[in-house]
């Protein structure tokens, strides 16, 4: 296990012994992370940045504080490749604007109305028929993932922070870096969601299943689910919005 230094510089042999063992992990992040993205982003890119991630860990760790090395590293592996993924600066402009005019209008909407908007109810309200709707939803999902300061939290908090809900051991350093209010409100607002969505976000967040599972168990195609697992995301950011949280 690696242990926190007063010295930036990291053991060599210990650094490739780490690497090693923490291979498979870093992979299978960057994998899980480019499946949501354009092709045009290189996977091989976010291994490189995963392991200046576990690099990282290793020279920050510090086991009177954090938790197990492991949930550290896999927390800085992932941080690091979102870094990796914001700086390539890839939303094309079009896309950006279109997000902010989705996320007033739901703001808007569920002030008005009181309640979480319907999907219909967005459409209009963004000049948008249901096809326009549904191909915005699917250019817009990887950014709903990966926008975490969409749900107001402060950058370089590097998480997806719905993942952290599905562990309840109170030595995870991402679920307790989540205000308990926060953590709260957050559930209170996946409680409201629709109930296709809801089983969107338990079954791909709290079970772990892949987009195409999801569709294999509600019965809906992995469009589908990308499409309602966006809605999903782009609800929670307003009802959070309109809560000042």
């Amino acid at each position: 296990m690696a242990r926190r230094r007063n010295s930036p510089e990291i053991d060599t042999a210990a650094a490739e012994k780490v690497i090693s063992e923490f291979a498979p992990i870093i992979r299978y992040l960057a994998h899980r992370l480019a499946f949501r993205l354009p092709p045009s982003l290189d996977v091989e890119d976010l291994v490189h940045a995963g392991v200046i991630g576990l690099l990282d860990a290793m020279g920050k760790y510090d086991p009177s504080r954090e938790a197990q090395f492991r949930t550290y590293a896999e927390f800085r592996i992932r941080g690091a490749m979102l870094d990796e993924i914001r700086s390539l600066d890839w939303i094309p402009r079009s896309i950006r604007e279109k997000i902010a005019l989705f996320q007033k209008a739901s703001e808007q909407l569920t002030r008005n109305l009181g309640r979480v908007p319907t999907e219909e109810e967005l459409a209009g309200a963004l000049r948008m028929d249901a096809a326009q709707y549904d191909a915005f939803l699917s250019q817009a999902k990887a950014v709903s993932l990966l926008r975490l300061d969409d749900f107001g939290l402060e950058e370089g908090e590097e998480r997806r922070f719905i993942e952290s809900l599905a562990d309840t051991n109170a030595e995870n350093p991402l679920f307790s870096l989540l205000a308990q209010r926060f953590r709260e409100k957050l559930i209170q607002a996946i409680d409201h969601l629709p109930q296709k969505e809801r089983q969107v976000i338990s079954l791909y967040y709290f079970e772990e299943l892949t987009m195409k599972e999801v569709g294999l168990v509600l019965k809906v195609t992995e469009s589908r689910v990308c499409q309602l697992h966006a809605q999903a995301i782009a609800r929670l950011k307003g009802t959070l919005s309109e809560k000042n949280i």
